[in-house]
């Protein structure tokens, strides 16, 4: 009898054992809950980071710009409207900005470079670099400013990027960003 029991009791683990495998529908149920909050914290994130990317494209040509200038500046002792004279081979157009300088005359103190966006959801870049002093020891140089507009085209209120920089308070003061659309970088 006891071989008989222990043959019933294997059995009876054997039988028990093939009937627990897999899942069960309520354990499914919870990773895939678990999976799907998880997408839905993650996935604006990432949707962003698209606008972004393009807008990374305006920020750098528009500080290349500014730095052109500075060198044109130093160079020829005034600035320039035109993008291509600075030598920066940087197209006057993109797939989603348009580049142009604004306010460049033959006695100009200041100059404002302009990233203008052409599709919507991005934002509009502006740049101004203008002649000044240091504060020591009252030395020419030339200072320099990047504005970021504060919503992106197809937005209400937002810039297009056909903004000028301000002058400034003083000589040794930097260009300033428009205060209602703009921010400084």
């Amino acid at each position: 009898m006891k071989t008989e029991f222990k043959a019933k009791f294997l059995s009876h683990l054997a039988q028990k054992k093939k009937n627990n495998e897999g899942f069960t529908l309520i354990e499914l149920l919870v990773v895939i809950i678990i999976i799907g909050i998880l997408a839905a914290i993650a996935l604006p994130a990432f949707l962003n980071q698209a606008s972004k990317a393009k807008q990374s494209e305006a920020k750098t040509n528009i500080g290349s710009l500014n730095r052109g200038q500075q060198a044109y500046f130093l160079e020829q002792g005034k600035f320039t409207t035109q993008v291509d004279l600075l030598g920066l081979g940087i197209p006057t157009q993109t797939t989603n900005y348009k580049y142009e300088i604004d306010g460049a005359a033959t006695d100009a103190t200041i100059v404002t470079n302009q990233a203008q966006n052409l599709t919507n959801a991005i934002k509009a870049y502006i740049g101004g670099v203008k002649q000044g002093q240091t504060s020591e020891t009252s030395e020419a140089t030339t200072l320099s400013v990047v504005c970021e507009a504060l919503k992106p085209k197809g937005v209400t209120g937002a810039a297009d990027g056909t903004e000028t920089v301000g002058v400034g308070a003083a000589a040794t003061a930097v260009p300033e960003c428009p205060t209602t659309n703009y921010k400084s970088l």
